[in-house]
């Protein structure tokens, strides 16, 4: 069953994408609109996207622990693959490649293509969308701090202010006490979030489509190291995350299940805006984001054969 749910799911993503591909090559859309459509994304669905993901689970003690032990775990899993891969690669970390191929194992899209996944594997468990919110809060505290530092090498460009102001951290702090207190929202407004939210992973895909439209799709496949980080991304990190929880007593099914969904996404695009902020491997980090997502649609259905 899982098979098939995720394999028709992410289908739908690589649609959407080829949608966004298609209209930029035939001239119906403009690539250079993906910019104004990225804000869109960033700072008004996906915050919208956070809220409706915590107006639909129902306030308890033990679900707000929850949340809070998967945020660290989170955390903690994204931190210790970057390390083994440093213990790995260090002597070659003069080439920003080797430092890119690092997180991009380690960081992925795991609101935009994650949250629709576990929502429609765990229907009557919606805490696994919040599940998904503070795993996208964590990536950006590390892809802020140590993700600038492996990408520059410089540390006076790590931003720890960005780290914990951004859309995804604000749209929880203010999620947190709605939740907490129960509030009820009007209907109307509750539904134009629930729809606003909704809009996250087409969009995001549609924006990734237009870029694609922007390179030469044979170079995506050119690259050796395009590979090795996908590998490392698709299949190693996933595998990695799920053997750390597997044997955790404490942890329930969907806890678990969530971790091994949201580890095995693709490539974040914030790989992508840090390489072209920075001016470090911005064709590669790219081609990372691009062929990965492509490639799960094989690699996400295969690895929840597991569960």
């Amino acid at each position: 069953m899982y098979f098939y749910t995720t394999l028709t799911n992410v289908a739908f993503m690589i649609i959407y994408l080829l949608i966004g591909f298609i209209l930029c090559k035939t001239k119906k859309a403009d690539a250079s609109h993906g910019k104004s459509l990225s804000a869109l994304l960033i700072y008004v669905c996906g915050p919208a996207m956070i809220l409706n993901a915590f107006l639909n689970v129902t306030y308890r003690k033990e679900n707000l622990l929850q949340m809070g032990l998967f945020f660290i775990i989170s955390f903690l899993l994204q931190a210790i693959i970057i390390l083994i891969l440093y213990l790995i690669f260090h002597k070659k970390f003069n080439n920003s490649l080797y430092r890119l191929l690092t997180i991009g194992a380690a960081f992925g899209n795991v609101g935009y293509f994650g949250l629709p996944i576990i929502n429609s594997l765990f229907p009557k468990n919606p805490i696994v969308s919040c599940y998904s919110s503070v795993y996208v809060m964590s990536m950006n505290l590390l892809a802020f701090t140590l993700g600038v530092f492996m990408l520059t090498k410089n540390k006076k460009y790590i931003s720890l202010k960005s780290a914990i102001i951004n859309p995804t951290t604000l749209a929880i702090s203010f999620s947190l006490p709605i939740y907490i207190l129960s509030i009820n929202l009007p209907s109307a407004l509750d539904n134009a979030i629930s729809i606003l939210g909704k809009m996250t992973t087409p969009l995001c895909m549609f924006v990734l489509g237009m870029r694609m439209s922007t390179v030469k799709v044979i170079e995506l496949f050119k690259r050796p190291v395009v590979y090795i980080a996908c590998f490392l991304k698709l299949i190693i990190f996933p595998l990695f995350a799920y053997l750390c929880v597997f044997f955790l007593p404490f942890l329930d099914y969907p806890f678990k299940a969530s971790i091994l969904v949201l580890s095995s996404v693709p490539s974040a695009a914030i790989i992508l805006s840090l390489a072209e902020l920075h001016q470090t491997e911005q064709e590669i980090s790219a081609n990372i984001v691009l062929l990965s997502t492509i490639l799960c649609i094989i690699t996400i259905p295969l690895l929840l054969l597991i569960l």
